[in-house]
C-alpha cells in the first residue's frame, strides 16, 4: 500500500516558520517527483512546489518563491517544505502528492499525481 503522510502543520504567528514533512512508503521513492499543494476554504487548490525524483530539480510558484524551500532526503523517502515569513494568507490545508516525473518544470501543476497525502493544516495568525 502506498502512503504519503504529511506532518508539521500547526498554528504560527505571522512572520514565523514551519517545516512540513511528506513521508512516503510503499513506492519507489526515487521514481517520483513530489508536489506540494494547498487549499484554503473557498479557494481553488494552489500548486506550490515540485521537487524532482532525483531531488536535483525544484520549482516554486510565484506566491511562495523566496519564502518556501523544498528538499528531499531519499534515504528517508521524505520531502520537506520549509516555510518562512509566513503570512495569514498562507493559512490552508497543505498536501503532498507523488507524480511519476523525473524532472520538475514550471508546468508541474499539470502533472498527473498518482498518490496524495491526507493533508496537514497550517494556520497563520496575524
Amino acid at each position: 500500500e502506498v502512503r504519503l503522510v504529511e506532518s508539521g502543520g500547526g498554528l504560527v504567528q505571522s512572520g514565523g516558520s514551519l517545516r512540513l514533512s511528506c513521508a512516503a512508503s510503499g513506492l519507489t521513492f526515487d521514481e517520483y517527483a513530489i508536489v506540494w499543494y494547498r487549499q484554503a476554504p473557498g479557494k481553488k487548490r494552489e500548486g506550490l512546489s515540485c521537487i524532482g525524483a532525483s531531488g536535483h530539480s525544484t520549482v516554486y510558484s510565484d506566491s511562495v518563491k523566496g519564502r518556501f524551500t523544498v528538499s528531499s532526503d531519499n534515504a528517508k523517502s521524505t520531502v520537506y517544505l520549509r516555510m518562512n515569513s509566513l503570512k495569514p494568507e498562507d493559512t490552508a490545508v497543505y498536501r503532498c502528492g507523488a507524480a511519476p516525473i523525473d524532472y520538475c518544470t514550471n508546468y508541474f501543476t499539470d502533472y498527473e499525481v498518482d498518490y496524495w497525502g491526507q493533508g496537514t493544516q497550517v494556520t497563520v495568525s496575524s
